[in-house]
């Protein structure tokens, strides 16, 4: 039974390595896999997803106004698909959520996101909040913090290596600029709680 999938977590996780691993475990059974990332993160080149310790594939890509149902509805007509998977979650519309859910429902294929859950201001992205509320299973990728807890929150650091509070929610590359952290010490970061 097809079903709809949110893997989440924060910034340095590997979600990107999970979902290139599922896909090669498809693939490596003789099954098709479609990918598709956000067409904002170019990081890896446009329609490519790539992982930090060096693995990559092409992947179709996906801007706010495109209609996800009908991508993966004209996939399947030129191609045996056991299985869709969506990188930078994040990064999709709520309708495009419940386009995702249409095609789990309609066309009876399973769908794979991965992304982030909240940013560094520790606010719900409208894509992972969709998906917190629509996703048949979600899962949580786990990292640390600096002090061996589960890191749940991102701090964003500026030119000056201090914490920023405020800015836009979307900053494309970052991973000298994101750190993960448990909600105690992004807390003390941010200023909501006294150092100990």
């Amino acid at each position: 039974m097809a079903k709809l999938y949110f893997h989440y977590s924060t910034m340095n996780a590997g979600k990107s390595t999970l979902l290139l691993q599922a896909s090669h475990n498809y693939r490596e059974r003789g099954m098709q896999t479609y990918l598709i990332t956000a067409s904002l993160d170019d990081r890896a080149g446009k329609g490519r997803i790539a992982s930090r310790i060096g693995i990559q594939s092409d992947a179709d890509t996906f801007a706010p106004d495109d209609d996800l149902f009908q991508m993966i509805e004209r996939r399947l007509k030129t191609a045996d698909v056991a299985c869709v998977f969506i990188d930078e979650a994040q990064f999709l519309s709520r309708a495009q959520v419940w386009q995702l859910a249409r095609a789990v429902d309609d066309l009876g294929v399973p769908v794979m996101c991965y992304g982030l859950r909240v940013d560094f201001r520790g606010d719900l992205f409208p894509g992972s909040a969709a998906l917190l509320a629509l996703a048949d299973e979600m899962r949580e990728a786990r990292t640390i913090c600096h002090c061996g807890k589960k890191a749940t929150m991102v701090v964003r650091l500026g030119a000056d290596g201090k914490v920023l509070k405020d800015g836009a929610q979307v900053q494309i590359g970052g991973d000298k600029t994101y750190v993960s952290l448990c909600r105690k010490h992004w807390r003390e970061e941010v200023g909501d709680r006294p150092r100990s």
